[in-house]
């Protein structure tokens, strides 16, 4: 099992994140939403509480969590809007974790302190237009020429790219390999010439939250930019679906969090509204929706934590991990449409936070893996358990 930090150390952590959270956080969401961004001296607070090297080890300047820390801290910063976790997101996930577990000892001294101060924010590449869920059907290519890779192609929905000091790109490095075979991971700095970063993508939800397309026209890379080195050649998609996994964890956590606050919110509105001549918190109907809430929860964040202690102790979790990522966004959706019921027509209305909740929830069943990509995962490994 991974050290982590000392518990007492953490759970001073905890606290001093989940007050951020409710203090800081939560009285800036109707900004962010209006203004589409996250306000820089917020984005300094958070790269001073270190919060953007949770992930990364301590020997290159990060916290050092391991994943049941990194899961619990999540839930606590997610009680505020999922916006504000998406500028970390990337640093202490998906955009770092390929270096920090596949990493050469080069590429991670030059690249993860930057990571854990924030000052360089990692982005991953890996959806293109025609291949979201069908991650194996890469097209951005990378052929050899003298010594070098030559990258071509376009990466879309890519969060953080504006920000992006270096992404993690995934290129098809053997055509004649099909599916995920002959893809490997490449290590390229933002600045690299033919880089275009496109305009930012209007959402439903998740105001804020960066994402846009990122086109690679004759990208120059050495060999050594190949995440592990030239000897991990055609291996990125091993690299992405480790940090998948982990990542599936965190989205799990994510959703506690948002939940938590949505069934708070829903509680406290179900004591404060009057129908009938008494709170609609007394009406079994509305008692009924409450208890179907807390039940997802609980059972949402004792998943988290348990799979969280598995991908710790063994070093993968790829079964757990996934029925952790499903259980617990989807959970999360039912929280949000039984807390809007509880609102009634308010619940509809700009003015209460649960609708924008509501809004910004509906995307953790895509990202990091559909839900029915999650169904298939767990199908398949559940089958394959019986035929071994």
């Amino acid at each position: 099992m991974t050290a982590g930090v000392d518990s007492d150390v953490f759970e001073q952590l905890v606290a001093t994140v989940d007050r951020f959270a409710r203090e800081r956080l939560i009285p800036a969401e109707r900004r962010v939403e209006e203004e589409d961004d996250v306000p820089e001296d917020i984005v300094a607070e958070m790269k001073e509480m270190g919060l953007f090297g949770l992930s990364t080890p301590e020997e290159y300047g990060g916290i050092g969590l391991n994943v049941p820390q990194e899961a619990r801290l999540v839930e606590a910063l997610c009680y505020a809007s999922l916006t504000f976790r998406s500028l970390i997101g990337t640093n202490v996930g998906i955009g770092s974790q390929g270096i920090v577990m596949d990493g050469t000892p080069a590429q991670k001294q030059q690249w993860l302190p930057g990571v854990a101060s924030g000052d360089v924010i990692a982005s991953f590449a890996l959806t293109e237009p025609d291949n979201g869920s069908d991650a194996g059907g890469i097209r951005t290519s990378a052929k050899r020429d003298e010594g070098d890779f030559v990258i071509n192609g376009t990466k879309r929905y890519i969060t953080n790219a504006v920000r992006a000091g270096v992404f993690t790109v995934f290129a098809r490095t053997d055509p004649d390999k099909p599916g995920a075979d002959g893809v490997s991971a490449f290590i390229v700095p933002a600045d690299t010439p033919g880089i275009t970063i496109a305009k930012p993508d209007r959402k439903l939800g998740q105001r804020g939250t960066k994402t846009s397309d990122v086109i690679f026209e004759n990208v120059r890379l050495p060999e050594s930019a190949i995440i592990g080195g030239p000897e991990n050649l055609n291996r990125g998609f091993r690299t992405a679906m480790k940090v998948l996994d982990r990542g599936r964890i965190h989205v799990g956590a994510m959703a506690v969090g948002q939940g938590q606050r949505m069934l708070d919110i829903a509680t406290d509105y179900a004591l404060e509204r009057r129908q009938f001549g008494k709170p609609i918190g007394e009406h079994q109907l509305v008692q009924g929706l409450l208890a179907d809430c807390q039940a997802d929860l609980l059972a949402a964040r004792a998943l988290v934590r348990a799979t969280a202690e598995t991908f710790d102790r063994e070093g993968k979790a790829i079964l757990e991990a996934s029925c952790t990522k499903y259980f617990c966004t989807e959970a999360a959706g039912r929280i949000a449409d039984r807390a809007l019921q509880i609102h009634g027509g308010a619940g509809y209305m700009a003015e209460y936070d649960i609708e924008r909740l509501y809004r910004d929830i509906r995307l953790l069943r895509i990202y990091e893996g559909t839900s029915q990509i999650q169904q298939l995962v767990i199908a398949r490994r559940t089958l394959a358990q019986r035929t071994q």
